[in-house]
């Protein structure tokens, strides 16, 4: 079985039945309704997939691999902060009349800064450190910069992105793994959804950069589950799980910035049906 839905099913149990109420206290969501949006979270929660066994997306429900390869490619390629450049309407609720989230996201990660090597954003300096200086200890993006968070619709939830290189004894070709630190997440809503998009991103550098995939580490300070959402998650774990999909990622492309959402395609694909209409908290 997918060890994605072992790995959700695992945390969303330990969530529900060990976790910490919000319920009374002060908390800054809302619902629709006005009402508190209360969750029951954990603390520092630590997920490790191996890409290289397979890749990480759920089978209890189908994970739309397209549309979160285009909001990662929103952040990460096309480094806009405008929902006007994203197919998905995830944002939209934090977007103001022209469609900007504000300095947030692809905003911070489209800033050039000054190294000896020249001036350049924070994914072009991942791509050089990749390719010229690959067992450096320093290739990481940082999007949380405080003197710009009053100017974020949003402050960034997945906020920064951490790369290290590794070799393995059988093989001449170095391995690429990532850590990604995430401040809070709604784990309905958000959880194989930011995990897919970081695995894709993940398959799309090693493969520009001439490496092998390895492993993918998610670190959530909050994972949490929303009161309204306690239900739907009791339901969604108690599906049946089936085999991970297959993943392919279009072999021609060499240029990360030539990677398109269908250059991303998951191979017997065999899920739950949809949850549709998942209340979201703003």
């Amino acid at each position: 079985m997918s060890y994605a839905d072992q790995v959700f099913v695992s945390m969303c149990r330990d969530i529900i039945d060990h976790g910490t109420s919000t319920e009374g206290e002060k908390v800054r969501p809302k619902w629709e309704d006005g009402t508190p949006a209360y969750t029951i979270k954990k603390f520092a929660v630590v997920n490790r997939y191996d890409l290289a066994k397979e890749f990480p997306a759920l089978t209890l429900r189908k994970t739309g691999i397209k549309s979160c390869t285009d909001e990662m490619l929103w952040i990460w390629q096309r480094k806009s902060n405008n929902i006007h450049d994203l197919k998905p309407h995830i944002w939209d609720s934090w977007a103001d009349e022209d469609g900007s989230i504000g300095k947030a996201y692809g905003y911070q990660m489209g800033v050039k800064h000054q190294y000896k090597e020249g001036m350049m954003d924070q994914v072009d300096r991942v791509i050089y450190d990749l390719k010229h200086n690959p067992y450096s200890r320093r290739i990481l993006t940082n999007i949380y910069v405080h003197q710009d968070l009053h100017e974020m619709n949003l402050y960034p939830c997945a906020y920064s992105m951490t790369f290290n290189v590794t070799k393995r004894p059988d093989s001449e070709k170095l391995v690429l793994n990532g850590i990604l630190n995430q401040r809070s997440q709604d784990v309905l809503a958000a959880n194989n959804w930011n995990v897919c998009q970081y695995a894709v991103l993940m398959h799309m550098m090693a493969q520009v950069c001439d490496m092998q995939v390895g492993e993918f580490v998610h670190v959530i300070a909050d994972a949490h589950i929303y009161d309204r959402h306690i239900p739907l998650v009791e339901e969604l774990i108690s599906r049946e799980q089936h085999e991970a999909p297959k993943f392919w990622l279009n072999p021609d492309v060499k240029d990360f910035y030539d990677f398109t959402p269908d250059d991303v395609r998951l191979d017997d694909y065999a899920t739950g049906p949809q949850i549709k209409n998942i209340p979201i908290a703003v």
